[in-house]
């Protein structure tokens, strides 16, 4: 009997185990990059909060905190944000871990310095939900209230960073800086984004160009921060930073275009009749242009083996055809060619002519040199490339 008695109370406990269920994910994730934002970020989540259990949206709201010692995160928990630390210094750091905490399938993000307008979602959800793939503000459609925007950012720093985004990757968008964001979760993932600091704003507006996902645009406004203490940005420090990974993202506008246009100035001077400096101009400019080619041709070739870039039909047709064995025979033949246009100098009695055949054969020998040399070099970037398999 005793024995059928205890078998009675493990049935019994086995029955009344309690047993763990998991919290559904919900759809939209708010994202704050939070550094001693202690005075604001209770009022953002607030906001964030009002804003959508009004639509009747399922939601969390995720503060990425980068080190607060002000008592930030009890300021953000209190308010019934979740906190996750975020050890690696930077905007850009803060964000990704934040991001990959967050569990929504779209995420919309936004500084926690009560500049942006958390109470005004509902237009990114509508665009979000109808299938875009990132949703950007533009406070310069929504309105910047006085004291918001130092006038050198608003019509200097914004216009000219988001005008050379624009036309190094034809963006569709008007305010690339602009902080308040959504974006599918899954889109976000593809594109890999990597940069700590600031330029993370280009990054993701950059490669979601680059990899073709659908991007627009929606108003919000931009108000004073209520900071007590000055902001983190640094208007040059942060602007160049911007402009130089805009730089390296685009080998066609650093690299190629500026060869093209040395090439051609070259050729136009070595072309002009007549003996005299712009001979040597034209010499200095074809080798200067010979010299970017092939940088234009590494940066391609490291960006795509390192998936930094996708590359355009043209490019990858570029890249594939040319191999090692056809860079030697090239560069051979040219090589071959420079040295004998140099050796049929000897002996002219035509300054004129010798002068001109010996520039183009001292040219033609340093870009045959380049084409054996580099082609071994635009080889060793392409080892062991997972990339090159993906069409």
């Amino acid at each position: 009997m005793l024995a059928t008695l205890r078998e009675n109370v493990r049935e019994e406990t086995a029955v009344h185990e309690p047993t763990l269920v998991e919290e559904p994910a919900p759809e939209f994730s708010v994202v704050m990059p939070c550094l001693n934002e202690a005075k604001t970020v209770g009022r953002c989540v607030a906001k964030a909060r009002a804003c959508l259990e009004l639509l009747g949206v399922s939601f969390e709201i995720v503060v990425a905190d980068n080190g607060s010692n002000d008592g930030s995160q009890a300021v953000a928990a209190a308010y019934g944000a979740r906190v996750v630390s975020v050890e690696r210094k930077g905007y850009g750091s803060a964000l990704q871990g934040g991001i990959a905490a967050a569990r929504g399938a779209y995420v919309i993000m936004g500084d926690a310095d009560d500049s942006y307008d958390f109470s005004n979602l509902e237009p990114f959800i509508t665009e979000l939900r109808q299938g875009d793939e990132l949703v950007m503000g533009n406070r310069f459609k929504g309105g910047i209230r006085p004291g918001a925007m130092p006038l050198l950012h608003r019509y200097v720093g914004n216009p000219v960073l988001s005008g050379i985004l624009n036309l190094f990757f034809h963006t569709p968008v008007g305010d690339a800086h602009c902080g308040l964001r959504g974006f599918r979760k899954e889109s976000y993932e593809r594109l890999g984004l990597t940069t700590t600091g600031m330029e993370f704003a280009s990054e993701m507006v950059v490669k979601a160009s680059l990899y073709k996902q659908r991007i627009s645009e929606v108003p919000t406004t931009l108000s004073p921060d209520g900071r007590d203490r000055p902001p983190h940005l640094r208007s040059f420090r942060d602007g160049w930073r911007h402009l130089r990974f805009l730089l390296l993202m685009c080998p066609l506008w650093l690299y190629l275009i500026p060869a093209a246009a040395l090439l051609s100035g070259g050729l136009v001077c070595l072309l002009w009749p007549g003996l005299g400096p712009q001979m040597y101009v034209g010499s200095l400019c074809m080798l200067a242009g010979i010299q970017l080619l092939w940088l234009w041709a590494f940066a391609q070739a490291h960006g795509w083996q390192r998936g930094l870039f996708p590359l355009n039909p043209f490019t990858r047709g570029v890249l594939r055809g040319f191999t090692l064995e056809r860079g030697l025979l090239g560069g051979g033949v040219v090589t071959l060619a420079g040295l004998a246009a140099t050796f049929s100098t000897f002996g002219r009695l035509d300054a004129e002519a010798a002068l001109r055949v010996g520039l183009w054969g001292f040219l033609l020998f340093v870009l045959g040199v380049q084409t054996i040399f580099g082609s071994f070099f635009l080889n060793m970037l392409a080892m062991n490339d997972r990339h090159h398999n993906r069409g």
